[in-house]
């Protein structure tokens, strides 16, 4: 059987990637052009200066990947790109090349859900892990718990009522003086610090046990840290970002262990860009491995937005026949479900 060779194309924050993939699980290329550098400057990302870069970086991007790949625009069977959720202005620069790249070269053009291309991610490196499955997505946008029926075909069990987990790191990381990005900053400064120091509340939705709610966490550590400045008490910022990350941790894990056990689910993914967090996957792990579900989560380098999750997504769709039409559009708030 011939191969299929899929260009997968991702824009929809603050890194313009491209990546060749072939037959759905193997990666022939993964180039990433981040601009964190830019926008840390400014405390988080700036939409009108992600897009410029996008437009800036996302030929060579391209180039960089097919080479790498050992592969031409004719040697491709398909063109896949995320069209959100997202920035609207940077994923306007990717869709935009996608359809330029397909109509050129008469290629299929496949949208992608940014948020399904997480979860195929763990396609990558677990040539055994099929659907269906229950999976745990953690982003800076999204805390999803869903159920992937089938490839492209997702179950919404659970899902954030305000902040997403990424988004709280970020907003408790600038609180205490750590700057962007706030995940991987937190994660480093609580390496340092006593996890119990302060214990701040784990937020539950009554009624619905598989949702999540983090904005309650995150006031209580507001809370914390005005009332140290009125008092005059000095803040330990490593027992601060452990003991935040500790209940960040504590309620994803045990939401997604709960559904697992509730639902009969032996099976468990995780994925997005909170994935890549160290103490949650350890924590993960030896929950999992204590109720007998089997855990799966991809490298670091593929929780974070990147092209290769995209062009996995992008291959099962055309697998199955499905094809963007030429007014395919960024959707910024587009659903999962």
């Amino acid at each position: 059987m011939k191969d299929v060779l899929v260009l997968g194309i991702e824009s929809s924050c603050d890194e313009t990637a491209a990546s060749v993939i072939r037959n759905g699980r193997e990666v022939l290329s993964n180039v990433i052009s981040s601009q964190i550098a830019l926008h840390t400057q400014y405390g988080g990302v700036v939409p009108e200066l992600a897009s410029r870069k996008h437009i800036e970086n996302i030929n060579w991007v391209i180039e960089d990947a097919l080479t790498q790949a050992g592969v031409s625009l004719d040697d491709l069977d398909a063109i896949g790109v995320t069209y959100g959720p997202g920035l609207v202005g940077a994923l306007l620069v990717g869709v935009a090349e996608a359809k330029a790249i397909a109509f050129a070269k008469k290629k299929p053009l496949i949208g992608v859900n940014h948020i399904e291309g997480h979860v195929c991610a763990n396609f990558i490196e677990h040539p055994d892990l099929e659907p269906p499955f229950l999976c745990l997505i953690v982003s800076g946008g999204h805390t999803h718990l869903a159920r992937m029926k089938d490839y492209g075909e997702f179950e919404l069990l659970g899902r954030t009522r305000d902040d997403a987990a990424g988004e709280a790191f970020d907003k408790v990381a600038r609180a205490i003086g750590l700057g962007y990005p706030g995940g991987p900053k937190i994660e480093k400064a609580a390496r340092a610090g006593n996890p119990h120091a302060m214990e701040f509340p784990r937020g539950k939705v009554d009624g619905s046990p598989f949702d999540f709610s983090f904005s309650g966490m995150k006031s209580a550590v507001l809370n914390y840290l005005n009332h140290a400045a009125m008092t005059g008490e000095t803040v330990n910022q490593a027992d601060v970002a452990a003991s935040f990350q500790k209940a960040v941790i504590d309620v994803l894990v045990g939401r997604a262990v709960l559904a697992a056990k509730e639902l009969g689910e032996d099976k468990l993914v995780m994925a997005g860009g909170v994935a890549s967090n160290g103490a949650l996957r350890k924590a993960m792990e030896e929950a999992c491995r204590k109720e007998g579900i089997a855990f799966y989560h991809p490298s670091p380098v593929y929780c974070t937005d990147n092209a290769a999750m995209i062009g996995v997504a992008a291959h099962y769709h055309y697998m199955k026949g499905e094809r963007a039409e030429w007014d395919l559009n960024a959707v910024p708030n587009l659903k999962l479900v």
